[in-house]
C-alpha cells in the first residue's frame, strides 16, 4: 500500500524556516520532519511513498537524491570513478517525488497521484504531523468499517489553561492545557479507497478538506478512528521547538521506532 504525503504548501505560519526549505522538510533534531515521519510508516511495513511536492519542491528531490550517499560509508576510487559500499543505514524506501505545481490545493495534489496509485487503497498524511497511531490497527479498523476513507480523529491540547469559578468568581479548579475542551480535529492519517479519487472534482482548484470530504461525508462514505494518544502538528517556530526539546529530552512519544 503505497503512502501519499502532502509535502507542497508554504507554510506561512513558521515563515522563519520555511523561507529557505519547504515546511516538511523543517528539522526536529538532525532530520527533517517528513523523515520522522516516513519513519513512523516504515515501522509498520510501509515503504513505498509518494511525496506530493510543491513550494521547494527542489529541496526534497535533493535530500533525497543525496539521502544513500549521506547515509552510508563508502570507498571512493577517484582513478576509476566507482564506488564500493562498505556499510548503508539506508532504511528499505521506495520514494516517488511527484511535481504536482505550486499553485495547486491539496485536493487536486492528491488527484495527481491517481495514475501512480492505480486501483488501489492507499495511505495518506500530511507532512507537518508527527503521532504514536498505530498505522497496522488503523488500516486494520478501516478495512472493518467497509467505508471509502478512514479520517483520524486527534485532540489536540489546548493552547491556554482552563479556570473554573463558583458564585463569589473565586477559582475553584485549575487545568493547565486540557484535551478534553479542545474537541476533536482532523489529525490527517487518512486511509483511502481508490473511489476517494473520483470525490477530486475540482482539478488543482480542489481543497481536499472541502468538497471532497465534505462529499464523502455526506454519502455516508467516512470512517472515523479516534486517536486518544500523542499528536502534534509542527505549524510554527513553537512548535518546532517543542518537538525538538521533546526529541532531546528522550519524550518523543511519535519515535516508535
Amino acid at each position: 500500500m503505497k503512502v501519499l504525503i502532502l509535502a507542497g504548501g508554504y507554510g506561512t505560519r513558521i515563515s522563519e524556516e520555511s523561507g529557505v526549505r519547504p515546511k516538511p522538510m523543517v528539522e526536529i533534531g538532525d532530520k527533517p520532519i517528513l523523515w520522522h515521519i516516513m519513519k513512523q510508516y516504515s515501522h509498520y511495513g510501509f515503504n513505498d511513498f509518494v511525496i506530493l511536492l510543491g513550494y521547494k519542491g527542489d529541496v526534497i528531490k535533493e535530500y533525497f537524491f543525496n539521502y544513500y550517499l549521506n547515509q552510508t560509508s563508502v570507498t571512493l576510487d577517484l582513478a576509476t570513478n566507482t564506488m564500493e559500499t562498505i556499510e548503508s543505514k539506508v532504511e528499505p524506501w521506495k520514494v516517488t517525488l511527484l511535481d504536482t505545481g505550486v499553485t495547486t490545493l491539496t485536493g487536486g495534489r492528491i488527484k495527481r497521484a491517481q495514475d501512480i496509485v492505480g486501483n488501489n487503497p492507499f495511505l495518506l498524511t500530511y507532512g507537518d504531523g508527527v503521532s504514536d497511531i498505530n498505522i497496522n490497527n488503523l488500516v486494520d479498523i478501516h478495512e472493518k468499517s467497509k467505508k471509502l476513507i478512514t479520517m483520524t480523529a486527534v485532540q489536540p491540547v489546548g493552547k491556554f489553561g482552563a479556570l473554573s469559578f463558583d458564585d463569589d468568581n473565586q477559582i475553584t479548579s485549575f487545568k493547565e492545557k486540557p484535551k478534553d475542551e479542545a474537541g476533536w480535529i482532523n489529525g490527517g492519517f487518512f486511509v483511502c479507497e481508490p473511489k476517494v479519487f473520483d470525490y477530486i472534482e475540482e482539478g488543482d482548484k480542489s481543497i481536499f478538506e472541502r468538497a471532497p470530504l465534505e462529499g464523502l461525508v455526506g454519502d455516508g462514505h467516512m470512517n472515523c478512528y479516534k486517536h486518544h494518544g500523542f499528536w502534534k502538528s509542527m505549524d510554527t517556530l513553537a512548535d518546532k521547538n517543542s518537538l525538538g526539546h521533546m526529541l532531546k529530552n528522550g519524550e518523543a512519544k511519535w519515535k516508535v521506532w
